[in-house]
């Protein structure tokens, strides 16, 4: 597996890179050599997304061996997905608008031919764009795609094949196994010229030939202008709200969901009495994302059952609320505790499940990281002033750091 699926294997892929983190970074990040060639990033945006490993270890990894200033260039990087996390959670409207947009563009797609052939040949990577093509077999065959392809990858579905945006953002979360909610949809916004009002990203075939070390031609004509998409409301930020605490005198259990795998290394006030997670991580990811999602699941729920002592349980995920009630009946729980969840379908499950818990005389707790809590509130505008936070983020205690 190219990717670490447990936290030991993700632990070894950062002392192995954080050499790398410095200036090394810096110069070669934006190279790509293919699936078969060296890579010129950590990989390990698969585990921070998860949190099989946090962005507050690596970040504090890379400066502890090159200093803030050497290391600058890659805890930025770090904190892009964390700025981008935070936008999205005080704008939940922007996530929840794209989902209706891909609900109502996949059904367009019957009644425009065109749009239709177009769309399918870019699913299967058969544009005639060797670029393209070729970074369609590498996403759904690894998972993967280097951040800088990303980019040129949105613009050209977007310009040059004159696809929508949102339906291109559907196809990368599909197969992503780093794509969170936040990083994934306002990544293309951004390349469409929504997210930095009027600013676009215009994919180069000279730029690509560079990147690539010449292994693309990209003799395919690519689109020589890259226009604003039409402009949309973009809410007034809402502040995150406050943190929650967890009660120490009442019998708990502990909840593992896909998208904080590590509950055992959050500062818990309580022994727990029991731990589960659901069977899978639900959705409709392709199956290597999901199988790559699951052994994190897995591996996570592990390490809380060593740490705690207890017997793992596994939840029906097609029928996941009612089995929650049901496990917290049995072990007689009066509250629940879990990660906190960003905007995206894990926060939308425990939405649905902190009022029927509540029903049932029992508290979902949701902890939330210091590093979320420091980091979110300063995410209201652009990512430079965003910036001017990330000394606070580095100086967190080292409890801080799980």
């Amino acid at each position: 597996m190219r990717f670490p699926c447990t936290r030991d294997d993700a632990l070894s892929r950062l002392a192995e890179f954080v050499p790398l983190a410095g200036r090394a970074y810096a110069a070669r990040r934006n190279q790509d050599g293919g699936p078969d060639g060296k890579a010129t990033t950590s990989l390990l945006s698969p585990a921070i997304r998860r949190r099989l490993i946090s962005e507050a270890e690596f970040a504090a990894a890379a400066v502890a061996a090159h200093g803030y200033t050497g290391a600058e260039k890659f805890v930025q990087e770090v904190c892009w997905r964390t700025y981008w996390v935070g936008w999205l959670q005080q704008r939940p409207e922007i996530w929840t608008r794209w989902q209706a947009d891909v609900v109502r563009m996949e059904a367009m797609l019957a009644d425009d031919g065109k749009w239709q052939r177009r769309h399918e040949q870019a699913l299967v990577g058969t544009t005639g764009i060797d670029c393209f093509d070729a970074w369609v077999h590498e996403l759904t065959e690894t998972g993967w795609l280097h951040n800088h392809v990303r980019m040129s990858f949105a613009s050209i579905w977007c310009f040059t094949l004159r696809l929508p945006w949102q339906l291109g953002a559907a196809f990368f979360y599909r197969h992503l196994l780093d794509a969170c909610p936040a990083s994934n949809t306002l990544g293309w916004r951004w390349v469409v010229g929504l997210q930095t009002p009027g600013k676009t990203y215009l994919a180069r075939a000279d730029l690509i030939r560079d990147l690539s070390a010449g292994r693309f031609r990209v003799e395919a004509p690519l689109a020589r202008e890259a226009p604003p998409w039409p402009a949309d409301i973009v809410p007034a930020p809402i502040p995150p709200a406050p943190a929650m605490h967890a009660d120490p005198g009442v019998r708990t259990g502990l909840f593992v969901t896909s998208e904080d795998v590590s509950l055992e290394r959050l500062p818990l006030p309580v022994s727990p009495q029991a731990l589960a997670a659901t069977s899978g991580i639900g959705g409709a990811p392709a199956a290597l994302k999901r199988q790559v999602a699951d052994a994190m699941l897995s591996d996570g729920l592990h390490r809380a059952a060593s740490r705690f002592g207890l017997d793992p349980e596994r939840l029906d995920e097609a029928d996941a609320i009612s089995a929650m009630r049901a496990w917290a009946a049995r072990h007689r729980l009066q509250q629940v505790i879990t990660a906190d969840a960003p905007v995206g379908p894990v926060k939308d499950r425990l939405d649905t499940l902190s009022p029927a818990l509540a029903a049932d005389g029992v508290r979902l707790v949701r902890l939330r990281r210091a590093w979320d809590d420091v980091a979110w509130p300063h995410a209201k505008k652009g990512f430079f002033p965003f910036k001017a936070a990330i000394p606070n983020l580095l100086a967190l205690p080292p409890q801080a750091l799980a």
